[in-house]
């Protein structure tokens, strides 16, 4: 029985390697997301003695929007591979983000639910600059939806912190 069961085991710890060309696909969504921004940017650049106060802060706000999610996208390339795929050899680099030496499953929740809420605000404020041409209904869906985003990310990091006050009981009730 061992024959089988050893093989089947390293089988599947190997398909977590199925998951790297998905890491590859956000690398080059990001691509896309640096083309939108330089694209935006120049759009401000150019256009910057014709533009109102209002459709700069507009234009800015998209700027940081983009930022954000390139941020999240890193986020989630970066600590889903050394969460779920393989360790990144990134010990001594000077680069290297100092959230990536204590990142888990549960952490990257809550960073990636941070992130959301970071994104959702900055929609929100886009929306509130701009309510004057906004239906109230578009406004209160957008507010229900970042409410929503709130009471997610509490409750991920409640849970979390739960289930690590109850690891670190049961590990040291162990010694």
């Amino acid at each position: 029985m061992n024959k089988i069961i050893k093989p089947l085991e390293y089988f599947i710890f190997w398909s977590r390697w199925l998951q790297a060309p998905l890491y590859l696909g956000l690398i080059a969504a990001q691509a896309v997301y640096v083309y939108q921004f330089m694209h935006e940017l120049a759009h401000l650049v150019t256009k910057a003695g014709t533009l109102s106060e209002n459709e700069v802060m507009l234009i800015v706000l998209g700027l940081i929007d983009v930022v954000m999610i390139a941020n999240l996208l890193i986020m989630v390339i970066i600590g889903g591979y050394e969460t779920f795929v393989s360790r990144l050899d990134l010990e001594g680099h000077p680069d290297q983000p100092e959230w990536l030496s204590h990142v888990n499953a549960g952490v990257l929740k809550v960073k990636l639910a941070v992130a959301l809420i970071s994104i959702s605000s900055i929609h929100l404020l886009r929306t509130f600059i701009n309510a004057g041409h906004t239906e109230d209904r578009v406004i209160i869906a957008q507010i229900a939806i970042h409410a929503s985003f709130l009471v997610s990310a509490l409750a991920i990091a409640y849970t979390d912190k739960i289930m690590m006050q109850t690891l670190t009981v049961g590990q040291s009730a162990k010694h």
